[in-house]
């Protein structure tokens, strides 16, 4: 029997929260929701998931910050789902360390294909021992 990936889903809206993680669930992973950056810390602490859908904007510590925190200690994929559609914002993201950013509002079907897309790529590459530049 194959274990359930596991998915953390950010986001200080219980709605958007709830959505995502029934949908994920439904889906055959196993879910974990934070309403913080600091939930996620302590998360983290406990679990690492496969994957972190992480929103933007929350009060106290941003997205942005909890997606420096995870790049900075964890090797965990991050596809930041977010109400900040502007092209710069999309930049920012990609370039701090998300590995894909869809914006809000947003089709959970997709979500999903992202999250597959994501874990797949992950999956296939090998281990990264260093940096080539």
């Amino acid at each position: 029997m194959e274990v359930a990936q596991h998915i953390a889903v950010v986001d200080d809206h219980r709605d958007i929260r709830d959505l995502v993680g029934k949908y994920l669930t439904q889906q055959g992973y196993r879910v974990s929701v934070a309403d913080s950056t600091a939930a996620l810390k302590r998360l983290l602490d406990r679990s690492l998931p496969d994957l972190i859908v992480l929103d933007v904007m929350m009060p106290g510590e941003d997205g942005i910050a909890a997606c420096r925190h995870v790049r900075g200690t964890v090797d965990v994929p991050i596809i930041f789902l977010t109400a900040m559609a502007e092209e710069i914002d999309r930049i920012v993201g990609l370039e701090i360390g998300a590995d894909d950013y869809l914006t809000k509002p947003f089709n959970p079907r997709e979500l999903l294909a992202r999250i597959k897309a994501v874990l797949r790529r992950v999956h296939s590459l090998p281990p990264q021992r260093g940096r080539l530049c």
